[in-house]
């Protein structure tokens, strides 16, 4: 643990201490199961309580700094330079169903660019940290991206839009495109998971459309501290900003880029 700066102690802290209240509620999710209305209000109370945990947490750390947060949306602090980046719960759809795949993520921002970034299941204790120049890390253990270079070994992440999110027909083609590429594609359901996952060489690569600046700040400095390559699906770097991404090794997220560009061409 002396690796940790000073404001990764401060993140791993304040996960730690908003999972301790997920692990509780997702224990009782189960028992909520009689009504469809109690676990998904139920649901977005432990979203909050995390996240209040959390601001709370960071903020008597690191006073001035701004947020931008999914419940609480954007807090503006006295210092400009430096905002963190939080969702403290991705993946709720697996939380009210009790399955085990969702993520606390905590990113830090310091003049618009992410320096440090936490990916923490609270159910399998798997804590995923990033600083800027530091490498990346799984419970201090080191993590780089996987070494495959063809797509035909691959297996690949993605998610997939549900109802009452765009993007159903484009995802279709990409889908079509690219399952007859890989060896396998999965659809875990948190974003914040898939791209600590790629850089732990687990997925060995990922992408996904309209997502949320909190579902992949932590991300994308985890896979680049790990060897790995992010940009949006346009190739540039403005995830936050299109919520496109796109990740792997350099070979692979080539690659993964070239089919998705094929899939909306016109036959």
């Amino acid at each position: 643990m002396s690796r940790h700066t000073p404001s990764m102690s401060v993140m791993v802290a304040a996960a730690r201490k908003a999972a301790r209240g997920l692990q509780r509620d997702f224990g009782e999710v189960e028992n909520l199961q009689v009504s469809m209305k109690g676990p998904a209000n139920f649901v977005t109370a432990a979203d909050k309580k995390a996240e209040k945990v959390i601001f709370q947490e960071l903020s008597k750390a690191r006073p001035g700094y701004g947020f931008l947060m999914e419940e609480g949306g954007v807090v503006e602090g006295a210092d400009k330079s430096h905002r963190w980046i939080i969702d403290p719960l991705d993946g709720t759809t697996n939380f009210l169903h009790g399955i085990p795949m969702f993520s606390i993520s905590i990113g830090l921002e310091r003049e618009g660019q992410i320096v440090a970034g936490l990916v923490y299941n609270p159910i399998s204790d798997e804590m995923f940290i990033a600083e800027k120049g530091q490498g990346a890390f799984l419970n201090d253990r080191r993590i780089r991206v996987a070494v495959r270079r063809e797509l035909a070994q691959a297996v690949v992440g993605t998610g997939i839009p549900h109802i009452g999110r765009p993007g159903h027909q484009r995802f279709s083609a990409e889908l079509g495109a690219v399952m007859n590429e890989v060896a396998g594609v999965r659809r875990m359901g948190s974003a914040a998971l898939d791209l600590a996952w790629v850089a732990a060489g687990r997925l060995d690569a990922y992408w996904e459309a309209n997502l949320a600046a909190w579902d992949v700040a932590a991300g994308i400095i985890l896979v680049r501290e790990a060897g790995g390559f992010v940009t949006d699906l346009n190739g540039r770097d403005a995830m936050l900003d299109t919520g496109g991404i796109l990740a792997g090794n350099e070979a692979l997220h080539r690659q993964l880029g070239d089919v998705l560009k094929k899939a909306h061409k016109p036959a």
